[in-house]
């Protein structure tokens, strides 16, 4: 028998849309064998898929998508909330109570006495508290699920925080020199695992240097991923329209499309 979907009482109070959505949510838990069969576990790829998403909507400046993916990450916090809730782990009244503490606890400039003139102070301060809280270490709560490059940049943001950092982007530079030249020398000897511990420490260097000059390197290398996919995607392009397979070009005139995109980039605006 088909079930009345829970309406909010008032269409504008955000309110009242969360409680239909989280009876929504469990009642889809009730009712849907697929929902039913849903672990923390199972859904946990799903969870990160959708932060992602949101992350490129916003990227790409396109607030419509950016508020569908927000409600699917609000989905997916809601259904480990009901799982959580049916195994006896916690509720969402928990999850809510203890978030609103903990920005309370970590905001004092602004729920109690302490001053903070400069947005450093203040992350400066949320490390502090953090270590209060009962952390071992000013590096724990870096996931390790973090892609490479953001977790790198994550792990160097927390150490400069109580001043271990670099004082010049040249001290990087030389470091990034040194790192290269030790790569080269590992390539020279062929040992997988030396190389593999090189390239490792080459790219942890490069993260230092991003971050000095107030970049991020996730971003830099999506960019470039972005540039190559568009650069290789005019190669495709050009084959089909000769009708020729990419793969049946020599390397010399793949080189030729290559520049060709590259020079098309050049002189369109904003690419």
């Amino acid at each position: 028998m088909p079930h009345p979907a829970p309406q909010p009482r008032d269409s504008e109070d955000p309110a009242a849309q969360f409680q239909a959505l989280w009876e929504i949510v469990r009642l889809l838990r009730r009712e849907c064998p697929w929902d039913r069969e849903q672990t923390h576990a199972s859904i946990a790829p799903l969870l990160i898929e959708e932060a992602y998403e949101s992350v490129e909507s916003i990227r790409n400046g396109a607030t419509d998508e950016l508020a569908r993916e927000l409600g699917d990450l609000l989905l997916h916090v809601l259904m480990h909330c009901v799982i959580a809730e049916e195994e006896g782990e916690f509720r969402l009244s928990e999850v809510i109570a203890q978030e609103s503490a903990k920005l309370v606890r970590r905001h004092p400039h602004v729920f109690g006495s302490v001053e903070a003139n400069s947005a450093h102070q203040v992350k400066q301060r949320w490390e502090q508290l953090k270590l209060h809280e009962g952390r071992q270490s000013l590096l724990d709560g870096v996931p390790k699920s973090l892609p490479a490059l953001l977790r790198a940049q994550r792990l160097q943001e927390r150490a400069a925080a109580v001043g271990f950092d670099w004082t010049s982007q040249q001290d990087v530079w030389h470091k990034v020199e040194e790192e290269l030249a030790e790569l080269r020398a590992a390539v020279h000897s062929g040992s997988s695992s030396h190389i593999a511990e090189e390239l490792g420490d080459i790219l942890f260097a490069l993260v230092n240097l991003a971050r000095l000059v107030q970049l991020s390197a996730e971003e830099c290398l999506q960019a470039a991923n972005d540039k190559f996919v568009r650069r290789f995607q005019y190669m495709e392009q050009h084959a089909r329209t000769q009708n020729t397979p990419l793969q049946t070009l020599s390397l010399t005139e793949m080189d030729v499309l290559w520049e060709q995109a590259k020079q098309r980039e050049s002189q369109v605006p904003g690419e």
